[in-house]
């Protein structure tokens, strides 16, 4: 069980152009390697050597990098298509190398949470789909105030910290979800779970405080490079 994970790896990358007009956004580097990379060896830390990536914008230069992985000490598949599928819809053309349930992961993303502690929590609850949950906070930059129906202002809460869940785009998922997703059409993750939540099945979570960092634009991008290079000097 849980011989592979796939990685979504064939987005545009629009908002990180022009970094992303010669090279696909999975293979930006940070430091000194490939955000790809980086997945691959987190992958592999977890106990996953096997990997599908799924591949469609500029995909020789991710092919031509990992071959077939033996030099990253994993196995490497890949998944092609020929045009942009949304991230549901290019994990459908991954169907024909899974057969048990397997890691999804989005390919502009680097994680750090236990991948080992969320796939034995989707074992221990027999789940159909396990989702990452990142522990996020922040600060309202405003102060927030608190009214009755009749308009008569009741509380004034200055800057305060709201929680939240949110989803750090990594799954452990029961091969049946292929059944969710239309063949060659761009589809969302979001409409597949919420799809399988319809159908009753198990959908869960797995909460974690430690973090993963989002690289969907210049930004973060720069902050995401940032972030490394503080961690390496620590190293030091």
């Amino acid at each position: 069980m849980f011989v592979k994970a796939v990685i979504l790896a064939g987005g545009l990358g629009t908002r990180l152009r022009p970094l992303t007009n010669s090279k696909p956004k999975p293979m930006l580097p940070v430091g000194e390697k490939p955000i790809l990379e980086h997945l691959i060896e987190w992958t592999k830390k977890g106990g996953v050597k096997s990997v599908v990536i799924c591949v469609s914008y500029l995909r020789k230069s991710i092919e031509d990098y990992f071959e077939d992985g033996s030099k990253f000490g994993v196995k490497i598949e890949y998944a092609i298509s020929n045009k942009p599928l949304a991230t549901a819809g290019q994990l459908k053309t991954a169907e024909e190398f899974i057969d048990d349930d397997f890691v999804c992961m989005y390919g502009d993303s680097i994680f750090n949470f236990s991948l080992k502690n969320m796939i034995k929590q989707h074992v221990t609850k027999k789940s159909f789909v396990t989702m990452s949950l990142n522990e996020f906070k922040t600060n309202l930059p405003y102060g927030v105030i608190e009214t009755s129906k009749n308009g008569k202002v009741v509380s004034w809460n200055e800057k305060p910290e709201i929680k939240a869940n949110v989803n750090m785009g990594c799954y452990v998922m029961n091969p049946n979800i292929f059944d969710l997703i239309p063949k060659n059409k761009a589809y969302g993750m979001d409409d597949v779970i919420k799809k399988a939540m319809k159908n009753k099945q198990a959908v869960n979570s797995f909460i974690t405080k430690k973090g993963f960092t989002d690289i969907g634009n210049k930004e973060s991008y720069k902050q995401a490079c940032d972030e490394y290079e503080r961690k390496q000097e620590k190293l030091k």
